[in-house]
C-alpha cells in the first residue's frame, strides 16, 4: 500500500454529533468511489483519530496537483448530489489542502498514522525542511514504524458549492505523516523524535498532531 503518488490532497474536519453513521455510510457507499473515479484520481483513504483529533483525516492521491486544480474535479465539486448536499451541513471545522510530497522515506502504508500539522517560522523553512529529510529515515526504520511522509502545500483550494454549505475551509500548512503497525510505538516514536520542543528547536513555530486508524481505503483499480 506504497503512496501512489507523490501529490496528494490532505483534508481534516469533524462532524456534528449524532452525523457519523450517515457519513460514514455516505463516504464509503458515494463520496469516495465519485471521487476516486475523476480523472487523476487515484486512490482515497479515510482514518479516523484514535488519540487526538479532528476526527478525520481525508487523503487523496492524484497524478499530479493539475488535478486539483483543473476542471474535471471542480465539476464535482460545483454539482454536489443530495447526499453530499445534506452531509455537507454536518462538517465541522474544515481544513483542507493540495500538497506535493517533500520527503519520503521507508516503504507503504501501516493501518495507524500519526499526523503532524506544522508551520515554520519566517526564514527557517529551508531549515525545519533539511532536518526533517535527515532524521525521517532513521525514524522510519524504528520499530512499530512503516514509513514517513513531509507534504508541503503546493496550490491553494477555490471556494465551490461544496464548500459553501459547509463553511468556508481553513488552509492547511505542512503535513508529516508517520505510518506503522503499532499505534502505541509509533506514537512514542512521533512524541520522542518529533515532539514539540524539537520541531520548535528546528524552525516550526506550531504543530498539531493527533493519532489515527486506517477505516477505509479505495484505488482506481477496483473502479475499473
Amino acid at each position: 500500500m506504497a503512496l501512489h503518488s507523490g501529490a496528494t490532497m490532505i483534508m481534516f474536519y469533524d462532524v456534528a454529533p449524532g452525523a457519523v453513521d450517515d457519513h460514514d455510510d455516505w463516504h464509503t457507499h458515494e463520496h469516495m468511489p465519485e471521487r476516486v473515479s475523476i480523472p487523476g484520481f487515484l486512490r482515497g483513504s479515510r482514518w479516523t483519530a484514535e488519540e487526538g483529533g479532528p476526527r478525520y483525516l481525508m487523503m487523496y492521491e492524484v497524478a499530479g496537483i493539475e488535478v486539483l486544480t483543473g476542471p474535471d474535479y471542480a465539476q464535482r465539486l460545483n454539482n454536489p448530489t443530495p447526499w453530499t448536499s445534506r452531509v455537507m451541513t454536518t462538517l465541522q471545522g474544515m481544513t483542507r489542502g493540495f500538497f506535493r510530497l517533500s520527503t519520503a522515506s521507508g516503504l507503504g502504508l501501516g493501518s495507524a498514522m500519526v499526523s503532524i500539522r506544522h508551520s515554520a517560522a519566517a526564514g527557517r523553512e529551508n531549515e525545519l525542511r533539511e532536518w526533517l529529510a535527515k532524521v525521517l529515515p532513521g525514524i522510519s526504520s524504528k520499530v512499530g514504524v512503516a514509513s514517513a511522509y513531509l507534504f508541503e502545500p503546493a496550490a491553494k483550494p477555490v471556494m465551490t458549492k461544496e464548500q459553501s454549505i459547509r463553511g468556508k475551509d481553513a488552509e492547511a500548512p505542512s503535513v508529516l505523516l508517520l505510518s506503522g503497525y503499532q499505534p502505541r510505538q509509533l506514537a512514542a516514536v512521533a512524541s520522542s523524535e518529533l515532539g514539540t520542543d524539537r520541531l520548535r528547536q528546528h524552525g516550526a513555530v506550531e504543530s498539531v498532531r493527533a493519532t489515527y486508524r486506517l477505516g477505509y481505503s479505495l484505488a482506481k483499480q477496483e473502479l475499473e
